[in-house]
């Protein structure tokens, strides 16, 4: 059973660092709207080269407007499951040093706790990648 908590909550029971919230990062790739799940303090900008290596283009950032239309939930709740059919998710590396993180789950205070094993379930996801810069 799973235990939508409130995100501070969640701060107080991981005092460690690095805390294990994973960040969700939306871009448009190839006309293709796109999930990017990361660890919270890794950099996933627009530009780096490992990502045009991979994806051969320049990543194009969704505006605040398009988030809830293309991918399903409003800025701040943004998660990598219960989306838009079509949208495609990616976890990166990063994400592979803890036992369990912490995504959003469908609004800017709530979030839930996943092992590596239930969230590349739940996130239907088509690949891991190494995009960031951990």
């Amino acid at each position: 059973m799973f235990t939508v908590v409130p995100v501070y909550l969640i701060i107080r029971k991981t005092l460690i660092d690095p805390v294990p919230f994973a960040r969700v990062v939306l871009v448009v790739s190839n006309d293709v709207p796109s999930v990017f799940v990361a660890n919270l303090y890794v950099i996933l900008p627009h530009n780096i080269s490992k990502y045009k290596a991979l994806f051969h283009e320049k990543a194009h950032m969704l505006s605040f407007d398009e988030v809830n239309e293309l991918i399903g939930h409003p800025v701040g709740g943004v998660c990598p499951f219960a989306i838009n059919e079509g949208v495609i998710v990616y976890l990166d590396e990063s994400l592979k040093r803890f036992k369990t993180v912490f995504p959003a789950c469908g609004s800017g205070n709530s979030a839930i706790e996943l092992s590596i094993e239930e969230l590349e379930k739940y996130s239907n996801y088509k690949e891991w990648i190494d995009v960031s810069n951990y």
